[in-house]
């Protein structure tokens, strides 16, 4: 009885928090820390829903446009250098979001401004040096490893890596200093721009008759070009917007950068491993399976991605918040979040598996149906992902950083074992489609296993 009466009472608590929350936004009362996670809550949730929905919208049409063959290389290739970019921050933008917002909390804007100037410095060590490493490997990569006309794109990937990386920092910086409108704007001016610039190339392209490698070349040429828009916009509105970069800045003592390396160290490990826990199944089944499988996966995975994106803003725009608590209001403010979370993760989930068949053949043609069934399957991760943001986000901004470095490495590691083993014995025993599926199960259960080590740890530390 005793269970049943504070399982009543918890429910009692989340609808009362929710009525305060629907009145708060109807009066536009957007005082204390409260009314500023639901005014950065609401900026956050605009721009992935923004973020998500063009991003899915973008992919659809390119994918319609390619094909499954050179959507499978574009999907390869991106990826890639994706993984490479995960180089050139090793938790640099972590650090700028947990020491900056601590600084500007305690009224020490010349402080915030210090910790800036540090980690830019290394952030653009770090590009240049990541960058350098890719357009080096490019050709060993390609033609070794996936065997596959992907050179060209790889070259292009030594513009994009930069740039997108700095666009990354530069949104930090905003985020630190409580204002969530500039990047929903950016990505306003990002997804308008991606929607004419990257078609009209790749349509004008297709028809001059150029190969495979070379349209590919040519889309994440034209992808870069929107991301650079992107970065312009952010740094003129940084200039005029940020006051904490106008003033002198508060060089860090010894003690301070100790504490700054301390805490990126660990972030250096879980950035690396995140990037292959993300990405390993799509690298992994490019050396096995032929682009048009890698197409059908990718294309499962876009609208999973897109529908646990929008569910997780709230992990993003917390993070804040969770920098500056502690204690019981701490604790307070991650349970209702994490409650919420998942309430709608879970309803999430299931309308994704019912309505998978509708959603491919919708978004995507028949000539994608075959990633139906990956679909159904990735509905769990639907669930997932949303939910582990909110963990690690608790994680990072309580600078346990060690504990997550740990979680998220050994999780990447079972997942290249899982996913090897996956694919080789979906491969052996029942072809290209059976290795896709092989990558799956391997992805499921390292997230699930992911998710289940943090709430362990949560609790232990």
């Amino acid at each position: 009885m005793n269970f049943i009466s504070e399982i009543e009472n918890e429910v009692i608590e989340e609808e009362n928090f929710l009525k305060n929350i629907f009145n708060r936004f109807r009066k536009r009362d957007f005082s204390g820390d409260t009314g500023q996670a639901m005014k950065n809550s609401s900026y956050q949730l605009a721009k992935n829903l923004i973020f998500k929905f063009g991003s899915l919208l973008f992919t659809i049409v390119i994918a319609r446009m390619l094909l499954p063959e050179r959507m499978g290389l574009y999907n390869l290739a991106l990826a890639t250098i994706v993984l490479f970019s995960s180089f050139s921050d090793l938790g640099i933008s972590s650090a700028l979001i947990t020491f900056g917002s601590k600084m500007l909390g305690n009224k020490n804007p010349e402080k915030a401004k210090g910790y800036f100037k540090k980690l830019l410095k290394w952030k653009l060590q770090l590009v240049f040096l990541i960058s350098v490493i890719l357009l080096a490997s490019s050709y060993f990569i390609s033609n070794l490893y996936y065997h596959k006309p992907i050179f060209y794109a790889l070259l292009a990937g030594g513009l994009y890596l930069p740039i997108v990386s700095l666009i990354g920092f530069v949104e930090q910086s905003f985020r630190i200093d409580n204002n969530f409108k500039i990047p929903l704007f950016k990505e306003i001016i990002f997804q308008s721009s991606r929607f004419i610039i990257v078609p009209l190339a790749i349509l004008i392209f297709l028809k001059s008759g150029l190969s495979n490698s070379k349209i590919i070349f040519v889309s994440i040429m034209a992808l870069t070009i929107t991301y650079l828009i992107s970065l312009l916009f952010l740094i003129i509105c940084a200039n005029r917007k940020l006051r904490f970069l106008k003033i002198k800045s508060d060089n860090l003592s010894k003690v301070e950068m100790h504490e700054l390396k301390k805490f990126i160290l660990p972030l250096s490990a879980t950035a690396m491993a995140g990037m292959f826990f993300g990405y390993i199944d799509t690298l992994m089944l490019g050396r096995f399976v032929s682009s048009k499988f890698i197409a059908y996966y990718g294309a499962a995975f876009s609208l999973v991605g897109a529908a646990s994106g929008i569910i997780g803003f709230m992990s993003v725009a917390l993070l804040p918040i969770f920098a500056k608590k502690s204690g019981k209001a701490l604790e307070n403010i991650f349970k209702k979040a994490r409650g919420l979370t998942l309430i709608i993760s879970i309803l999430a989930g299931i309308f994704t598996y019912l309505v998978s068949w509708y959603l491919v053949r919708i978004a995507y043609g028949a000539d994608y149906l075959q990633a139906v069934p990956i679909l159904r399957w990735f509905s769990i991760i639907v669930i997932l992902i949303p939910v582990i943001g909110i963990y690690v986000g608790y994680y990072t901004t309580q600078k346990k950083t060690k504990a997550l470095a740990w979680l998220i490495l050994g999780s990447a590691i079972l997942n290249i074992i899982l996913n090897y083993f996956g694919i080789i014995y979906g491969l052996e025993n029942y072809g290209e489609m059976g290795a896709v599926f092989g990558a799956v199960g391997a992805t499921i259960t390292s997230r699930t296993l992911y998710l289940v080590g943090l709430i362990i740890f949560r609790k232990k530390y």
